[in-house]
């Protein structure tokens, strides 16, 4: 068995499993162990799969054994419980869905198992991917690795915590504001959303549907790129997946970054930035220009309008998807409902958490007969200017650099009760969604020990570039090799 294999990537481990060194069943039960040691500390897992992972082992190792498979065979990962797994618990981390088992895998599931990934679960989650710090999931508060007394971020703050911490080696997210680029900033780890349409969002279970993105949260660009080559492509049981050709993402890793035109916005690096944040951010600017690329100062002038129009548009569609829930087909229902309305309001009213209930109230003010001018019309015709102030700029640049959050991990309950600051976590995230846009995150220097991310946004369907600058900033500093100790993992 390997020494430590949480500290080797999944090109390494895949290679050595290929060499028969090792066995993907030894390395799913040493992950299994980590999880039951661990995982009671930050509460990262929803459903954890022991029997249903050895199996996939054992038909990993079948695979390995007759010369097959490819890079992600035999890997432990985590899914998001936003996917439907069949046969698995499906929860949304929301008592809605606490009793829901999918009867089908989305396809971003099916095509990693197809890829002989081994699932060691489902990953706690903001209930329906709505929040920042993972605070509202009914199965309780997630927890940072670097610090238990913090949030990991949200909404995939359960996968992020679980890569983080070494529980699994990559884990699926969805990223509908910045749910996939804020928790991997706060937990120190790496993570990609790609292009609106890159992957399938059939079986993920809908929040913002124009707005929603599967992706991955990894340890190094490296290994995220092993597992979106798996998830991404064409898919024709979802209307707005893109019928475009899927790069090999491992090819252009090592491309040199010399020429590269890198945009820094000057109001993600306003002086209302905290300037230990500006400081790292900087210094990662400032080593890619060493390495070749070239800066250039830009603008992104409506990126302020980025968070009031996305907490329209956002709910609007939020109280749409939801209305499916009703305790009638599937999900929670009430006990003893006297009519159907009772039925109902009991049944959403016991079934949704506040801050789900919030953002349903708030998509249907926006969408009534008389508000829905002024607001969502509204909200709409800022979308389109901050696409346009991102088609400008990238006329002139290839990749744009910036913070990911506006501060590191913050103290667990320090926000829950002002929704307001909650949402501006995502300040610099938000207007990626709006566009469309692939945006990355990866770790940079720490501030007072707490994890710190860059972020990377790209053009439409350039997810191969981005993964290339992100490897090409691993390749020349360690930042993305720290890890939290044991002792934190156990206080």
């Amino acid at each position: 068995m390997l020494d430590q294999p949480q500290g080797v990537s999944i090109g390494e481990l895949a290679a050595r499993l290929r060499r028969r060194e090792c066995s993907s069943r030894e390395l799913t039960a040493d992950y299994l162990a980590r999880i039951e040691r661990h995982d009671s500390a930050l509460n990262s897992f929803i459903t954890v799969t022991p029997e249903a992972a050895l199996a996939a082992a054992d038909a990993a190792d079948q695979r390995l054994a007759r010369g097959e498979g490819g890079p992600l065979t035999g890997i432990p990962i985590a899914h998001k419980d936003i996917f439907c797994t069949q046969g698995v618990r499906t929860s949304c981390a929301s008592r809605m869905l606490d009793n829901f088992i999918a009867p089908y895998d989305a396809t971003v599931v099916s095509r990693l198992n197809q890829a002989g990934a081994v699932s060691l679960g489902k990953t706690n989650m903001d209930e329906f991917a709505m929040g920042s710090s993972n605070e509202t999931s009914w199965y309780g508060p997630v927890k940072n690795p670097w610090d238990t007394t913090r949030v990991p971020g949200g909404s995939s703050g359960g996968s992020a915590a679980a890569v983080a911490a070494g529980l699994c080696l990559a884990a699926t997210g969805t990223d509908t504001g910045g749910s996939i680029r804020q928790p991997a900033a706060f937990c120190g780890i790496t993570g990609i959303k790609p292009t609106y349409g890159r992957c399938s969002r059939w079986g993920m279970i809908a929040f913002a549907s124009s707005l929603d993105q599967a992706g991955v949260l990894a340890r190094s660009a490296a290994d995220a790129a092993h597992v979106l080559q798996a998830m991404a492509g064409f898919d024709p049981n979802d209307s707005t997946c893109a019928d475009e050709p899927v790069p090999d993402y491992a090819t252009n890793l090592n491309d040199s970054p010399r020429g590269l035109r890198i945009g820094v916005p000057r109001e993600f690096l306003s002086p209302e930035l905290d300037s230990r944040i500006a400081a790292v951010i900087e210094q990662a600017i400032e080593l890619l220009c060493q390495l070749g690329a070239e800066r250039h100062d830009i603008s992104l002038p409506n990126s302020a309008l980025s968070v009031p129009a996305y907490y329209v548009v956002a709910p609007a569609e939020c109280s749409s998807n939801l209305a499916r829930f009703d305790g009638v087909r599937f999900g929670h229902r009430c006990a003893d409902p006297i009519d159907l309305d009772d039925l109902y309001q009991r049944s959403r009213g016991e079934g949704f958490g506040t801050e789900v209930k919030r953002r349903i109230m708030i998509g249907t003010y926006v969408l009534s007969a008389g508000y829905y001018d002024a607001y969502y019309l509204k909200a709409q015709k800022i979308r389109r200017l901050i696409k346009e102030d991102f088609q400008r700029a990238f006329a002139e640049v290839d990749i744009i650099l910036g913070p990911t959050a506006p501060t590191t991990a913050f103290a667990l309950g320090a926000k829950t009760a002002d929704p307001v600051a909650m949402y501006l976590n995502d300040i610099f995230t938000i207007s990626t969604n709006l566009a469309g846009l692939p945006g990355m995150s990866v770790p940079v220097a720490p501030v007072a020990g707490l994890p710190v991310g860059l972020q990377l946004i790209g053009n439409y369907f350039a997810e191969a570039r981005l993964l290339n600058v992100a490897h090409q900033l691993q390749q020349a500093s360690d930042w993305h090799l720290a890890r939290p100790t044991e002792q934190k993992l156990r206080s």
